[in-house]
Formats: C-alpha cells, sequence, structure tokens
C-alpha cells in the first residue's frame, strides 16, 4: 500500500511540472510508515479428525446434565400466582413428573393439576448447551398457545439457573421480557420463581415450591 502511495505522488508531480503555469494551492500528503493497512484474520480450516472430535464433545452429556438427571422422579408443586405488583395472591397444585431424554442430554417434565377450577397440563425441557456453557429452558402448557423460551447460566455460589426470555402478552401481541430463577434448595427440594413485568414495572409472578415424593 505504501509504493502505491509513492507511485501516486510521483504521479501528481509529474503533472505539475507539466503545468508550469500552474501552481499547487494545496500542501503535498507526506506519506508515513503509520500509514498501515490491518489483513483480515482467516481462521485455519480445521481437518476431519479435529471436527469430530469437536462433535463428540458437544454431544457428550457432562456435569451439568448430571446434575439435571438428579431431578428424575416425581415431585409435588405449591404454586403461587400475583397477577401484577402488590396483587393478591392465588393458589394451584400440581405434580411433576420428570425424567432425561434423548440419551441423558435434555430434561423433560411433565406437569399436571388443577389451575383456576380447570384441568391443567404442562411441558418443560431443560439442555445445557456444551457449546455456548448456558441453559435453555422451555415451557408450552394447554392454556395457551405460546411457547416460553428463556437462557442463562448456573450460579455456583447461590446454586441456581438465572434465566432471562420474553413472551407474547395475549392482551397486546407484544413481546414483554422475564426472568426466572431456579434454585436447588436442597436435595429433595426446588424453588422456581418467574418475574414479569406490568408497566414498566417488574414484579414476581409466580413462584413454585417443589418436593420430591
Amino acid at each position: 500500500m505504501k509504493s502505491f502511495y509513492v507511485g501516486l505522488s510521483m504521479l501528481v508531480l509529474c503533472f505539475v511540472s507539466c503545468k508550469k503555469e500552474v501552481k499547487p494551492e494545496t500542501e503535498a500528503v507526506t506519506v508515513t510508515d503509520s500509514v498501515k493497512t490491518e489483513e483480515p484474520i482467516v481462521e485455519k480450516p480445521l481437518d476431519s479428525a479435529a471436527q469430530m472430535k469437536l462433535w463428540i464433545a458437544y454431544a457428550t452429556p457432562g456435569t451439568a446434565h448430571k446434575m439435571m438427571a438428579d431431578e428424575t422422579g416425581t415431585w409435588s408443586c405449591d404454586m403461587t400466582f400475583w397477577e401484577g405488583p402488590n396483587g393478591k395472591p392465588s393458589k394451584a397444585t400440581s405434580t411433576a413428573n420428570i425424567k432425561m431424554i434423548l440419551g441423558g442430554r435434555y430434561q423433560e417434565s411433565i406437569y399436571s393439576g388443577t389451575m383456576m377450577g380447570q384441568p391443567f397440563e404442562g411441558k418443560s425441557t431443560l439442555a445445557y448447551n456444551n457449546a455456548s456453557k448456558e441453559f435453555t429452558t422451555t415451557f408450552i402448557d394447554n392454556m395457551g398457545t405460546g411457547m416460553m423460551v428463556a437462557i442463562g447460566k448456573y450460579d455456583e455460589a447461590n446454586k441456581s439457573m438465572n434465566f432471562k426470555g420474553d413472551m407474547v402478552s395475549p392482551l397486546n401481541g407484544k413481546k414483554t421480557p422475564y426472568r426466572e430463577i431456579y434454585t436447588i434448595v436442597d436435595a429433595n427440594t426446588r424453588k422456581m420463581e418467574m418475574y414479569d413485568t406490568k408497566n414498566g414495572e417488574e414484579y414476581k409472578s409466580m413462584e413454585i415450591i417443589m418436593k420430591r415424593k
């Protein structure tokens, strides 16, 4: 690139000398070594053996999956709901049957119970992505037609998974953010807390205390 600017300067000087009657009003630009171009970084392609090794590591259940498998079994769920900030709580109960699926790579939870006087059914999945080092949780139920999806990481100090996601409100069709905290209280107790946003204010909308049967 430096040789290009030097060549360009020579052409300009030659052009000026041929037009003796015209004196350039601008100063010549001095090309210094400080003018450099950054060359793009090209990643070296992986050979087939290296690619296979990475795929095997990606597909192999690890410590996080063992932690998920520890929850296999039947759990009773004491559920509390709030419709808004400082709202009056309402209660419900359900049962969760938890198991690992697809070779111990994902956790599946099937919920059944009664909510607002109606039969309630729900299904959640939990995944730990070995590549991104993140958990992903999904939830669907018979009380709507949408899917809740949130991503988060495990906090070893607090024994909790902290998720963030968004959901579409059936009241206005707009996405609203929510977050979820899932805490391992002890070997036979779990606590799930959900926080929604209403009129720009975050509030606790649900709490589930799970006890292993």
